[in-house]
């Protein structure tokens, strides 16, 4: 069965589908301490109004390290990174208040975080190339199955990525209830937001590129 022309035009979105995708990942991939503005998740001193000035209120954490944000410099966060793993200063979790217990729990979680994020942003990278390919090479069936089964791929890794992201937050807050004593919140960072969406795209880019390999959805004549 020959295909459609129509198939030059989903190859052409799931194309722009997953060269977003791949930006998602790369800037989350690259978050704070290399791009500060991108971070995964903070823990935040949950002081209450006329509370005096303390040095740091917040730690923002990401792929690349910990920046703790305080009233007295809230423009110039202090930074611990580019580094691998995680180390924060004792006297700086005594300052924002954290327990050091929920600190290990989440550095043990953000560990794998550290490899799959870059894994993920490289398989997206890998998918745009193919994708390219397929876009100039049309007719080729086996590069539509070789750039499926990589969407594949990276889907599910994306998404395992996504999971743990979440679920982090999810142990850190159950942590939270077991210590009253301490007065600190625990919150989603704007790159987790970042990473469902790149998850999103990439699983719509798997549905164009299974219609594509399999000539199914109008993909034919």
């Amino acid at each position: 069965m020959k295909p459609h022309p129509g198939y030059r035009i989903i190859t052409s979105i799931a194309c722009a589908v997953l060269f977003a995708a791949f930006v998602l990942f790369l800037l989350v991939s690259l978050s704070l301490t290399i791009i500060r503005p991108i971070y995964l998740l903070t823990f935040r001193n949950a002081n209450t109004p006329g509370t005096p000035l303390t040095i740091a209120t917040q730690l923002r954490f990401g792929v690349w390290g910990v920046c703790a944000i305080g009233d007295l410099f809230p423009n110039e966060p202090l930074c611990f990174g580019p580094q691998l793993g995680y180390e924060v200063p004792e006297y700086l979790a005594e300052l924002v208040n954290i327990s050091q217990t929920v600190l290990d729990t989440v550095k043990k979680a953000l560990l794998v975080v550290l490899v799959l994020h870059p894994i993920s942003a490289g398989l997206a990278f890998l998918n745009f190339c193919f994708s390219i390919m397929l876009a100039i090479f049309s007719t080729t069936q086996a590069l539509a199955v070789i750039n499926l089964v990589i969407a594949i791929i990276t889907a599910v890794c994306a998404s395992v990525s996504m999971a743990i992201d979440i679920a982090l937050i999810a142990v850190a807050r159950n942590k939270l209830k077991e210590l009253d004593q301490f007065s600190f919140t625990v919150d989603f960072g704007n790159a987790v937001w970042m990473v469902v969406a790149g998850v999103a795209l990439n699983w719509i880019a798997v549905v164009l590129l299974s219609a594509r390999a399999c000539y199914c959805l109008g993909v034919n004549r």
